[in-house]
């Protein structure tokens, strides 16, 4: 296996409320592993041969590390926040490297044309100016001051609205996403991304939102954020190459991936380099 210094980072690798002592089966980073529930409740994770991994349950999740994280799950404070709805949207499998499911999920530019009359909508398919930068002190890649028009920004909103979004990157393999919230103008709709490495060029993406919204049922909410993200996998299934390129020659960015730049330059950085394509061929 190679990935570099991700083998001591944090992963998903189930929903806490589908563990059962049965166990499922899955893969992280190759490794088969299995996840369960011990005979006191707690979330387990279990390697082919036996080798009990370490296990944090956080935002819904289980997460596991084939190795040995020096420091622990970053923090998302509106998890702990009062009056927040909090949404386990599921599993979806997607063919692609995990790095490149993180990198769509910060592009901006394709809401237009891929989620159509939902997240964008022609004419309006201009990206204004916006602010990237790799935080020092987190050591995490933020992009602050995005605006786009939306017709439909959120499962509540009511109508079309510009909104305002800061994207976030925490982990190689984790995003998260603060955007207007449509019923509270003062407060952020939290949407994260947190991708589970099956293989280099496969991976399980489990969306988990924290929202502001009283009035959806559960079952909508969920059903919005799945039919967003299917949208996105038919892009991400066929995108050449398969794992994502860290040699800034190897694809010609523009204005608008000014965000995907900066996650490149930080995953190189810290030889995060599972599911990356390192020199072009």
């Amino acid at each position: 296996m190679t990935g570099g210094a991700m083998i001591d980072e944090w992963y998903p690798v189930g929903l806490f409320s589908q563990l059962s002592e049965k166990g499922s089966n899955t893969y992280l980073m190759g490794e088969a592993i299995e996840v369960a529930r011990d005979h006191n409740g707690n979330a387990q994770v279990v390697t082919g041969n036996g080798q009990t991994l370490p296990v944090r349950v956080r935002y819904g999740h289980v997460w596991s590390s084939l190795g040995n994280p020096d420091k622990e799950l970053f923090a998302i404070p509106e998890a702990d926040q009062p009056g927040r709805r909090f949404v386990d949207v599921g599993v979806i499998r997607v063919r692609c490297s995990p790095l490149r499911a993180v990198e769509n999920f910060l592009d901006i530019a394709h809401f237009p044309f891929v989620h159509t009359d939902i997240l964008g909508a022609e004419p309006h398919t201009e990206v204004e100016n916006y602010k990237v930068e790799i935080r020092e002190n987190e050591d995490e890649v933020w992009a602050t001051q995005v605006k786009f028009y939306q017709p439909q920004a959120a499962k509540s909103a009511t109508g079309g609205i510009t909104t305002e979004y800061m994207y976030r990157v925490p982990a190689p393999t984790c995003s998260v996403l603060y955007k207007t919230c449509p019923p509270r103008p003062g407060e952020w709709d939290v949407i994260t991304l947190f991708v589970q490495p099956l293989a280099e060029d496969l991976c399980d993406v489990w969306p988990w939102m924290a929202l502001f919204d009283d009035d959806t049922p559960m079952t909508d909410l969920i059903h919005f954020q799945q039919m967003i993200f299917l949208q996105d996998r038919s892009i991400l299934e066929n995108q050449i190459p398969t794992l994502l390129p860290l040699d800034p020659g190897m694809e010609i960015p523009t204005r608008a991936d000014l965000t995907s730049v900066a996650y490149r330059r930080w995953l190189k950085r810290h030889n995060y380099t599972y599911g990356a394509q390192l020199v072009a061929q």
